[in-house]
Formats: structure tokens, sequence, C-alpha cells
């Protein structure tokens, strides 16, 4: 999972680090225009991030442009011949089209994400208990 994303005002932007420019940068994903933003510090790139997704809201309404990207629900996908080839039979085999198959996989493993979240235990959530010898 990329944990290497903000989320501000149900918008994502990736990030990324220049060691040659010692600046984190990053975009905004999921609409038709380019939205990049930086800062030397992950509070600046942070606090730019949400600067550049509020510059576009106030752009796109000016312009009279939907905020975000719509997706169509469909996209092309690249896998090994042999996948592709044990994923018709799978789906010949329950009788129904390779595009359902695809969309029930993407479906669970969504719906696995959605879990994990509701369960999260990643490092920062989970409270340690301190050692028995401790003092406290």
């Amino acid at each position: 999972m990329n944990n290497n994303l903000l989320s501000y005002k149900g918008f994502y932007g990736s990030v990324n680090f220049s060691a040659a420019d010692e600046v984190f940068y990053g975009k905004v994903e999921g609409v038709h225009d380019l939205v990049s933003f930086e800062g030397a510090t992950v509070k600046e790139l942070k606090q730019d991030f949400q600067k550049a997704v509020e510059d576009y809201i106030l752009f796109c309404k000016k312009k009279g442009n939907p905020v975000q990207k719509s997706l169509m629900g469909s996209f092309n996908i690249r896998i090994k011949p042999d996948i592709h080839q044990r994923a018709a039979i799978v789906a010949l085999q329950k009788n129904i089209s390779l595009n359902h198959l695809v969309q029930q996989a993407i479906e669970r493993e969504l719906s696995l994400v959605e879990e994990n979240k509701e369960s999260d235990t990643s490092p920062r959530s989970i409270k340690r208990k301190q050692p028995r010898n401790s003092k406290g």
C-alpha cells in the first residue's frame, strides 16, 4: 500500500523527494489538470498541498469545469499472458465475462483494504505495553 499519499477534502496527492534539490514534491492525483506542490519540510509540503487543492477548486469554479476527473468505468490492464489465460478459463467456468471476473476481484481487494482501515494495526495506532521490568 502506498503510504506516500496526502489527503485533503477528498483529493489525494502523491509525494516524492528530490535528493538533488533537497525538496519534497508531489502532484494532485485524479484531476484533469497538472496541480503540483512542494515543500522543504513535511509541514511545508502538507501546507502547500492544501493550498494547491484550494487554488484548484477556485480555478475550476471560475472556469466552470468539474472539480475532479470523472472516471468512465473502463480501463486497460496489462497482465502476463498466463494469468490472462487462467482468468479467462475461470470466467468460463463461472459462466461470467472476463470483465465481470476482474470487477469481482477488484471489489474483493477494495473490501479487504476497507477492512484493514477499520482495524488499522499500523505501528502508530498500536499502544505499546511497557516491559515488565520497567519502572514506568
